[in-house]
């Protein structure tokens, strides 16, 4: 019998793709530990990860050996509920690391558990964008496509953002308080998105042919 209710607890993790490895501070950092925080509201519990931190191999397996940061990174995320990917805007797109990212979950269309469907079918996913560039639908759909080709499924409106005026150096980091639109949509994503998961947790998608 299934006994997920409103309040299971669920986890979750963050992959930060900043080009910037700690200790340096980070806007698409901050704009994750938001949403994690957000999403704690709603019983969740986890933790971030800054992929520039970690020697992330290049290439589409699980494992690409010699030192490989990603299967330990992997695991975390196999056990989690929620991938949160959170980047910044370079040049119009995600940075390369969410497509490093996306490059490595690309292994996931070849696993699968034994009813033939993709581990990461039970897991909801959202996006955290931010940039001082106009841009942030662009990237989210790219990493929406990215996201739902390899298993994960989205809420509506799960992607929380904030980019600044064209051609002005402000970061999202540098600002005196969040602004009230884009906690209250980090709010949004957050009880969506827990709320998801807890239903894909609840009634897994049917077995693949």
């Amino acid at each position: 019998m299934d006994t997920t209710t409103d309040t299971t607890p669920l986890r979750a993790v963050a992959l930060v793709c900043t080009l910037s490895p700690s200790p340096k501070r980070s806007s698409a950092q901050l704009l994750a530990e938001q949403t994690m925080a957000a999403l704690g509201d709603h019983g969740v519990t986890g933790e971030v990860i800054r992929i520039a931190d970690h020697d992330v191999k290049p290439g589409v397996q699980t494992d690409m050996g010699d030192g490989d940061a990603w299967p330990q990174i992997r695991d975390t995320l196999l056990r989690s509920d929620i991938l949160v990917l959170s980047t910044p805007i370079w040049l119009g797109h995600p940075s390369s690391h969410a497509q490093r990212v996306l490059e490595r979950l690309d292994a996931e269309l070849g696993e699968s558990d034994d009813e033939g469907r993709m581990l990461t079918y039970g897991k909801a996913a959202a996006v955290c964008v931010v940039g001082n560039e106009d841009g942030a639908h662009h990237v989210s759909a790219e990493l929406f496509q990215g996201l739902n080709d390899v298993g994960f499924s989205l809420a509506p409106n799960a992607v929380t953002y904030w980019v600044g005026e064209a051609m002005q150096g402000t970061d999202y980091q540098d600002l005196d308080e969040t602004p009230e639109k884009t906690a209250a949509t980090t709010r949004t994503l957050a009880a969506n998105t827990a709320h998801l998961a807890r239903r894909l947790k609840a009634a897994p998608y049917p077995p693949s042919s």
